[in-house]
């Protein structure tokens, strides 16, 4: 029987990242395009701020197509809206009506991409849905998952942090009340390595 096709919601972060690990593990979906939302003036990860050519390097080393969905800067709801649609209009074409997420608790998040998934006839998966987020960061590192903080929310975490290895040394001086993979918009990754990717990127922090 063939597999279900999916394209993965691709953040260049450690969660979409081990997403991805997990679907090609469990082989039950397969990943066929990795979806990017690109800020179009700044050629980065919306969000992550990663660099386009970084990015492009990571979908390389994934042996994956990059799907990438340009936005604008500022960047309304509506507009973000219509981006999207236009990008699952070119999924359906393709045959594809499953898109898989990294989301791990932030309820309203997860729903509001179901039901906008939901209107268009397409299908949202999250394999990390409600998985202990100490635990999974610590099976992530110790894995071989290689990751840098490339941002953080100076209100939540210390500034010092980005450009740090997302390692266990990292974990263990977070703050108590930060989520131990970020969920809150605490930091956000650039993953270089792991099970996921045929060979390691060399990566030179800004």
């Amino acid at each position: 029987m063939p597999k279900t096709k999916a394209w993965l919601a691709w953040s260049s972060g450690k969660d979409s990242a081990w997403a991805l690990h997990h679907c090609q593990q469990q082989g039950e979906l397969e990943i066929i395009g990795l979806l990017t939302t690109v800020t179009q003036s700044f050629q980065r990860v919306s969000m992550h701020g990663v660099r386009k050519n970084v990015l492009q390097a990571q979908a390389q080393a994934a042996q994956l197509p990059l799907l990438p969905v340009y936005i604008p800067s500022p960047c309304s709801n509506a507009e973000y809206e219509a981006a999207m649609r236009q990008a699952m209009s070119q999924a359906i074409a393709q045959g594809v009506q499953n898109i898989v997420f990294g989301d791990l608790f932030l309820e309203d998040v997860r729903e509001y991409r179901k039901q906008h998934l939901q209107q268009m006839g397409m299908q949202a998966h999250f394999p990390l849905w409600g998985k202990n987020t100490a635990q999974l960061a610590q099976n992530m590192i110790q894995s071989g998952l290689g990751a840098y903080i490339t941002c953080c929310d100076p209100k939540k975490v210390p500034a010092s942090i980005s450009g740090l290895r997302y390692d266990l040394a990292l974990l263990a001086n977070l703050p108590k009340a930060c989520d131990p993979c970020g969920e809150n918009g605490e930091f956000h990754t650039l993953v270089y390595a792991g099970p996921m990717f045929t060979t390691p990127l060399e990566v030179i922090k800004g």
